[in-house]
């Protein structure tokens, strides 16, 4: 039997706006009602889901909540807000651990 290789990106402890982030997408939630529900300025959350993103705490959907998208650093600023969010499973345990 072969084992199974799991190849993991380091995760860092979320900060306290992430952590709130990470709080409203246990369903699927457009950038607008993120926004909405956080009280980030919009370039505050986009920092944030960004880094969320590079951790691959959370999945992106555009330009509907059924099509997940790869997240690309260079295009996400321009679609970002138009995006849909969920945390990923490793998302909702580093929010459950905390």
């Amino acid at each position: 039997m072969i084992p199974l290789l799991t190849i993991s990106r380091p995760v860092s402890a979320v900060t306290d706006p992430e952590f709130d982030i990470l709080d409203e997408l246990y369903f699927v939630t457009s950038f607008r009602d993120l926004q909405q529900r956080t009280r980030l300025t919009p370039a505050a959350l986009e920092q944030h889901l960004r880094g969320l993103l590079d951790q691959g705490l959370v999945r992106c959907y555009w330009p509907d909540p059924d099509t997940e998208l790869a997240y690309e650093p260079t295009s996400f600023g321009a679609i970002g807000p138009d995006s849909y969010f969920l945390a990923s499973k490793e998302g909702l345990l580093q929010h459950n651990s905390r």
